[in-house]
């Protein structure tokens, strides 16, 4: 199966002609994880919206989502909805998201609230494998959105290579009662543009960015039992995902933010919502169905 895929990769790289510097295509192939949510801060310029509410050593309570209503890029409407998002996490309930209402992730949602992926590259496309749900976007290469485009639940994702640099530009994305960009609750439009930008960075770099992001949200492998650890031995490359988001019906001005994932360790961590009777969100356990009677 790994040869297949960088079977694919060779035959994506001969369909763009002679190497060079602008065409090499990055391998990307096996399995990439973190153990944080949210997105980590950029080094510069406007970054994602923030928690309110921290833990004693600084680091965002992922018990208490209360997204930072305040904040000046977010237009009213935006700002209404996370207040009231935030009311409910502070009395002790998780209010409603796709993670927890086990519904598609819709980018970017799905990278500030995924923790393993997979991609599979071939000559026209790039299938995105998510570890919650069994979640897969389709990525075309080298394609143009189309004139008439129905919104869907990942919106519709084309692509192309910028030397070492995967370049994927999202438009379309269904608008719901749960639509969110991030684990807050920050709600998006139907406006919603979202450029994702992959590549591979040395272990310093990836190491580095993967810290920033446990000290802003601490680690959650441990706390949810999801079975991702990463591999502390594995001194190879790290794939980073860079996050820009524009919405003129909710934010005053693009932000963008960075997801940084490095090899993990073991197999790949499936989680499948629909399958779990216990309510993490609630507390409590489901209750499976009984009938009172033979129903045949």
């Amino acid at each position: 199966m790994r040869l297949s895929w960088k079977l694919g990769i060779a035959i994506a790289a001969a369909a763009f002609g002679p190497a060079s510097a602008a065409q090499q295509i990055p391998d990307f192939s096996g399995l990439w994880a973190r153990i944080t949510l949210g997105y980590e801060k950029p080094l510069s310029g406007r970054g994602p919206i923030d928690n309110r509410m921290h833990r004693p050593n600084g680091s965002s309570n992922l018990s208490q989502l209360a997204g930072d209503y305040s904040d000046p890029i977010l237009k009213p409407g935006a700002q209404e909805v996370l207040k009231k998002l935030g009311e409910i996490s502070l009395t002790g309930v998780a209010f409603p998201q796709p993670s927890n209402q086990c519904l598609p992730y819709p980018p970017p949602y799905i990278s500030s609230n995924n923790q393993e992926i997979e991609l599979l590259q071939e000559k026209d496309r790039v299938v995105i494998l998510n570890m919650f749900d069994h979640q897969v976007r389709h990525v075309r290469l080298n394609a143009q959105h189309p004139a008439r485009l129905v919104p869907s639940w990942y919106g519709d994702s084309v692509g192309h290579y910028e030397g070492g640099t995967l370049v994927v530009d999202t438009v379309g994305i269904k608008v719901g009662p749960l639509s969110m960009v991030d684990i807050y609750g920050t709600p998006f439009s139907e406006r919603l543009h979202v450029i994702e930008r992959f590549r591979l960075v040395d272990n310093a770099t990836a190491k580095a960015f993967s810290d920033r992001g446990e000290a802003e949200y601490g680690r959650v492998a441990g706390d949810n039992g999801d079975g991702v650890e990463i591999d502390a031995n594995d001194k190879g490359k790290g794939l980073q995902l860079e996050i820009t988001v524009e919405d003129p019906g909710v934010f005053t001005q693009p932000w963008s933010g960075t997801v940084t994932y490095r090899r993990p360790q073991g197999e790949w961590a499936e989680m499948v919502c629909a399958e779990n009777t216990h309510e993490y969100y609630a507390g409590k356990e489901t209750s499976i169905p009984v009938a009172a009677k033979p129903d045949f």
